[in-house]
């Protein structure tokens, strides 16, 4: 059980890595730093999407509409924390 443990935290630990990869990605994108032209950094971008659209959609769906702020990377980060907590502190359940 323990190994089922480190499988969760480790998916955990990957979609926070791949959250703020696509955070930071956009950000410079947005300043025009990177340009979606250049065929590697549209792959990334692309990938990115792909992985992260499925988890932002239904989180998206309830969070309210705030002009051109997306809050969704923010809250996907906020419940992949608690999750992590919870997963530590019931740590005993998985020996």
């Amino acid at each position: 059980m323990q190994s089922l443990f480190e499988i969760l935290m480790l998916l955990l630990n990957v979609v926070w890595f791949f959250i703020i990869a696509h955070v930071i990605m956009s950000w410079l994108i947005n300043f025009q730093v990177l340009n979606t032209q250049q065929q590697l950094v549209a792959q990334i971008w692309y990938m990115l999407n792909r992985i992260l659209e499925p988890i932002y959609g239904p989180v998206r769906r309830v969070l309210p509409q705030l002009g051109g702020i997306d809050l969704a990377p923010l809250a996907v980060l906020l419940i992949v924390a608690i999750l992590r907590i919870v997963l530590v502190n019931n740590y005993a359940l998985f020996i």
